[in-house]
């Protein structure tokens, strides 16, 4: 490091430049990366395997000073820096050609892409986004990816959106069958965890890379290779997706899901595209008439609006104080839309306007409070979103949308699948599908592809200066509004989220298909404790390892099978009571295959093994004796008859010395029944142990009807 001092000023301001260098040639370096600004990024393209010089020159007034580092840049050191963090409540997707030639130009792709929004356009062109709206562009070839028609939308906190994507995947696919789609977020194969209960064993997040697709409307798993020859990779293979999509074409019998797997997607989105309709919500709000005007000819505004309110902070409040582009003296009754998620967001929202601003709100009895105080809180969304947008792109003019090349392709296909619905041009519903039609042109293809992107705020003004209505006539149509929907599904039962549980949770699809009578004559017999022991027993049998116990998949809807034999002659190799029958392998928990050690080293481990356990036999006994006359051995219930058999027998032997007192055996399936039936009249009807438990073996026991 070297110094060099030629004044000092404490006003001065101290400036940092850091110069990383390659110097992989000593006769001539190179600059790599220069940076002045204390938040600048780091650089990722340094060359790895070479020295770098890494130097630092702070300037304060007149005062400089330097230091020089030598370092050797291996990946191991770049790789923390090319890493990219994942965002969050983010869906990606891609679309690939399963039959990827030469031919497939960008040309094709992007008439390929005209095709697809207009399929799409009908079912999405009104749907309101919570953040982002579905959108495709070309993505040239890269590392190994082939060219493709990808996108990612943010969803937020309307997790619909995500799988309302996944539903338009599907239908691409069905349609055209040329076509294979990926999806993944932030948390990786979403599809999977959905039906997470119901995947082979092979397959974990680690496995499924390149693996995943939906083909022809159905979701395509390729399979698990375990000898040559079959189709499919081994599981700690990533198989490439040229390859991935040639043997999914080539092989798709093979690699559809089972029908298990796709039962639970296909119960995830049951109900689109109707679905849509019925996650909108209508309700009657007091807005300032810009904001009407704005929402007649933008519905899907409301969004960014909700949002903006939602995530409000301090400083965002200071532009509701005076109210510039939305007075409060406009306000007239008005039927707004939202989605369920939107209208949530806006209802929970506890909020008191400043008086400042104008919106006042009438007492809570009054009959309009909710209609005010919807309206009170949208206007303070809308006038957010202006105010960070400012005023400079007001002035600017938009382009005309019939300036884009792309546009008249997108028309003719929009015309070729009947979007039109055969509305003369110029009709009043021609002019409202026109609209939609620009307004998801613009969003979906304009958007993804121009430098200048306007955000909500500059969409609100440009559609304000665009936009003319009378105060009276608004005022005029208040009592001509369509009736508001009820918002009764805010509020649930226990026993709807119960059932709502059990759907999210994915047991309740495949252990009720096809078994609600029969489920309805166990309710009507009474429910059988018999159940609670047999489900108990059946998840000790299961399987387990070093990540956890597994609940049975049948949820107790098969017959229950046991093996009296099985478990007794395990039980006796536990409890050491066959000595053939012991070795070290009851005591230990690595097994010894090695057949060439010598008999006795073998006799010597079994005799020490049966030592061992004789032992820990004995000292059971003897803590059973010792627990036997305290209040712990008198809580258990033991089996009277088996008791009663060994005194009868004590009795008629001869009389010997005073022995030790019986133990009686207690009664296992009465003991877990009473305790288990304990514990969950403890939880006083609330959730526990015991109740979690016996709901994940799928046994359902009614509320306590003994006690208040």
């Amino acid at each position: 490091p070297s110094s060099v001092p030629t004044g000092h000023s404490p006003q001065d301001t101290a400036h940092k430049t850091l110069l990383l260098v390659d110097s992989s040639k000593s006769s001539n370096d190179t600059e790599v990366f220069s940076s002045t600004a204390a938040n600048d990024p780091p650089p990722t393209d340094l060359p790895c395997g070479g020295p770098v010089r890494v130097q630092t020159i702070e300037e304060q007034g007149n005062n400089v000073h330097k230091e020089t580092h030598y370092l050797l840049v291996d990946d191991t050191v770049m790789e923390p820096l090319k890493k990219v963090p994942v965002p969050e409540d983010v869906v990606h997707y891609r679309l690939f050609l399963v039959q990827p030639d030469t031919q497939a130009s960008e040309e094709t792709l992007l008439r390929l892409l005209e095709e697809l929004l207009a399929e799409l356009a009908p079912v999405i062109a009104k749907y309101i986004w919570q953040q982002q709206p579905f959108n495709l562009s070309y993505r040239p070839e890269k590392g190994g990816v082939p060219a493709h028609l990808g996108g990612s939308t943010e969803f937020g906190d309307n997790v619909e959106d995500e799988w309302f994507i996944v539903y338009l995947l599907k239908h691409l696919t069905r349609t055209f069958t040329q076509l294979a789609a990926s999806v993944h977020d932030n948390d990786g194969q979403f599809l999977l965890i959905e039906a997470a209960e119901y995947l082979p064993k092979w397959l974990d997040p680690d496995s499924s890379e390149n693996r995943v697709f939906l083909y022809q409307g159905e979701l395509h798993i390729l399979p698990n290779s375990t000898r040559s020859g079959e189709v499919g990779w081994p599981r700690d293979s990533v198989p490439e997706l040229q390859e991935a999509l040639a043997v999914l074409q080539k092989h798709g019998d093979h690699c559809l899901a089972t029908q298990r797997i796709r039962s639970v997607i296909d119960h995830r989105l049951r109900g689109y595209p109707d679905k849509i309709q019925a996650n909108l919500h209508h309700a009657h709000c007091y807005v300032p008439a810009a904001i009407a005007a704005v929402l007649s000819q933008r519905p899907d505004l409301i969004a960014p609006a909700v949002s903006a309110f939602y995530l409000r902070d301090p400083i965002d409040l200071q532009a509701c104080r005076t109210f510039r582009s939305f007075p409060a003296d406009t306000r007239v009754l008005t039927s707004v839309t939202f989605t369920r998620c939107l209208y949530a967001q806006l209802m929970q929202q506890s909020f008191v306007p400043d008086r400042r601003s104008g919106f006042t709100l009438p007492p809570r009895s009054h009959p309009q409070y909710k209609a005010h105080e919807l309206g009170m809180k949208l206007a303070h969304g809308f006038e957010i979103l202006c105010s960070k947008s400012g005023q400079a792109t007001v002035e600017g003019q938009e382009a005309p949308i019939n300036a884009d090349p792309r546009w008249k392709g997108f028309l003719d296909s929009l015309e070729r699948n009947g979007y039109f619905k055969g509305e003369l041009k110029g009709s009043v519903h021609y002019k409202e599908l026109m609209a939609s039609a620009e307004n998801f042109f613009k969003q979906s293809v304009t958007s993804m592809h121009s430098s200048s992107v306007h955000g909500p705020g500059e969409e609100v003004l440009q559609v304000l200066q665009s936009a003319s209505y009378n105060l009276e006539e608004l005022k005029a149509q208040e009592v001509h509004l369509p009736p508001e929907d009820s918002d009764d599904w805010l509020n649930i039962t226990p026993q709807e989220l119960e059932k709502l549980l059990e759907e999210r949770g994915g047991r309740g699809l495949a252990c009720r298909t096809g078994a609600s009578e029969r489920e309805e004559q166990e309710e009507e017999a009474g429910y059988s404790l018999v159940a609670v022991t047999q489900g108990m027993k059946n998840f000790i049998n299961a399987m387990s390892s070093h990540e956890g116990a597994e609940f049975p998949r049948s949820c107790l809807s098969e017959p229950f099978s046991f093996d009296p034999d099985v478990m007794t002659s395990a039980v006796d190799r536990l409890l050491g009571g066959k000595d053939e029958e012991l070795d070290s392998d009851d005591l230990e928990d690595e097994d010894d295959d090695d057949d060439e050690e010598e008999d006795e080293a073998e006799v010597s481990q079994e005799q020490a093994g049966a030592e061992a356990l004789g032992s820990l036999r004995r000292y059971m006994d003897e803590m059973d004796q010792e627990l036997q006359s305290t209040n712990i051995g008198k809580s258990f219930t033991h089996n009277g008859k088996q008791g009663s058999d060994r005194a009868d027998a004590a009795s008629s032997s001869e009389p010997a010395e005073p022995a030790e007192e019986e133990l009686k055996p207690l009664d296992v399936d009465l003991n877990l029944v009473t305790n288990l039936l304990e514990s969950l009249a403890s939880q006083a009807g609330l959730a526990g142990p015991a109740s979690n438990l016996l709901q994940s073996l799928g046994i359902n026991l009614p509320p306590n009807a003994d006690q208040p």
